[in-house]
């Protein structure tokens, strides 16, 4: 993958408008906001009737619950003080299983689980098993399969990782995003050092060998200072992974965010000073830099999935799961089938009701064109490995040749040819990647709506 100088050239970055751009994270392609109805449940139980039995999936299940709402978060999630919503849903969770078996072909597997969030270990102990027995109970895992567990520190104890262990989970993202006390109250998310070290320790001593952690840059009052301590705090406790986020002050899509005081934010070349100095925090400390915004142990999965040119790109950001098909369980989670994307309905009383009702709680989609696919193929390049070629394209690869000499002709001195008749993004510009893939989409909307750049 190669590394970036640890100091960014503002000047060339600013030119290029880094500071001030708003643009998609391509997580996928068409992004989300382009799925639209139509793609109905009769669609995709033909779709699902047609996966290969052979083929493995992957299966991720949504648990939308919080103990507390985090302001800065702006996934879809939904608070509760009590566990009265838990149950019902879990209940829900287990008929659409059953619904989906309905219309897979005999004897799938999955080769990747994930609980995602939400907040899944504020379920308990019974609850957790109930989850992971009614998804392997239909679909079952592969040899060596991965199951992952997105785990919040402050709503965690011994029977709760214990259930852990017994779902036979692999893999636990924590989210600490900052340690400093004056940036957690500003965010709304109060965390401990201790409470943070005990699900680590927990978590490997019953056999979870991979750790991945979450950090946020630009976020309220974070300082140069703040930041390396909490990476101190971090690299201490020797994660696997990082995700180094930038924080998406988008405020008119996150209500929640107004909470967050926008006088006290970083400015763009500020964001971008704090990304440089976390970066050469880690890779000084040993992790390779992957993509965008996440770093590796030389020896973890995803680092030699990059270095194999395997590493891709899907909604719970990068990952080595090289598996064609995504199925979704659980409000709001959104489905890849070879045919396109899927999403549920996303409000958890709509999508209960659906499932009630004894039909795929599905509302939207996107259907995928070969100029959808060759797109992304392309945009996937330029975000796992700064590169792009006619080849990703495959039975396109002259169209994608043109498409790509174009965009070289717009980003003179930021992209090269690479020799092979591909391009690639010079180690300065790679900041702009994101900008360079709003140039290869053709659904691209006005600018000011998304996160921006940097």
């Amino acid at each position: 993958m190669g590394d970036v100088s640890a100091m960014s050239d503002h000047a060339f970055l600013a030119e290029h408008g880094l500071f001030t751009a708003r643009t998609p994270r391509y997580t996928s392609y068409p992004p989300a906001p382009h799925f639209a109805p139509g793609i109905g449940p009769e669609t995709v139980a033909g779709w699902l009737r047609t996966l290969p039995r052979t083929e493995p999936v992957s299966v991720y299940a949504h648990i939308p619950f919080c103990r507390r709402l985090c302001w800065f978060c702006a996934c879809r999630t939904q608070g509760t003080k009590t566990d009265a919503p838990l149950a019902p849903y879990v209940e829900s969770l287990e008929a659409e299983a059953d619904l989906l078996a309905a219309h897979l072909p005999p004897g799938l597997e999955a080769a990747h689980l994930h609980l995602g969030g939400g907040t899944p270990t504020i379920l308990s102990p019974h609850l957790l098993d109930r989850v992971f027995a009614a998804i392997t109970d239909r679909i079952p895992l592969t040899a060596g399969a991965e199951v992952s567990v997105e785990v919040d520190p402050t709503v965690l104890d011994d029977v709760r990782l214990d259930a852990l262990a017994r779902a036979g989970v692999t893999r636990a993202s924590i989210g600490v995003q900052d340690f400093d006390p004056r940036v957690q109250a500003a965010i709304g998310r109060p965390q401990s050092l201790a409470e943070t070290a005990f699900a680590v320790d927990g978590l490997r001593a019953r056999g979870v060998s991979r750790v991945n952690m979450d950090l946020l840059y630009g976020l309220p009052f974070q300082t140069p200072a703040s930041l390396s301590r909490t990476l101190d705090l971090v690299l201490d406790m020797a994660p696997d992974r990082i995700a180094l986020f930038g924080y998406a002050h988008v405020p008119w899509a996150s209500k929640r965010q107004v909470m967050i005081p926008e006088d006290a934010l970083p400015d763009g070349p500020a964001r971008l000073d704090l990304f440089d100095l976390a970066a050469g925090r880690l890779i000084e400390a040993g992790f390779v830099r992957l993509g965008i915004d996440h770093f590796a142990r030389p020896d973890d999965p995803l680092a030699l999935a990059a270095r194999d040119g395997r590493m891709r790109r899907n909604f719970q950001g990068y990952t080595d799961d090289s598996a064609p098909s995504m199925i979704g369980l659980g409000a709001s989670s959104i489905w890849k089938l070879p045919q396109g994307y899927v999403q549920n309905a996303t409000g958890t009383a709509d999508w209960a009701r659906r499932v009630a009702r004894g039909q795929l709680p599905v509302v939207r989609g996107h259907a995928l064109s070969e100029d959808d696919r060759m797109r992304g193929a392309l945009i996937e390049g330029l975000l796992c490995d700064f590169a792009a070629h006619p080849r990703l394209a495959g039975a396109h690869a002259a169209a994608a040749m043109t498409i790509l000499d174009d965009l070289l002709a717009r980003w003179p001195g930021a992209m090269v040819p690479d020799g092979t008749g591909g391009i690639a993004v010079t180690d300065w510009a790679r900041p702009l990647v994101r900008q360079m893939a709003m140039d290869l989409d053709a659904y691209a909307r006005p600018e000011g709506r998304h996160s921006i750049a940097v």
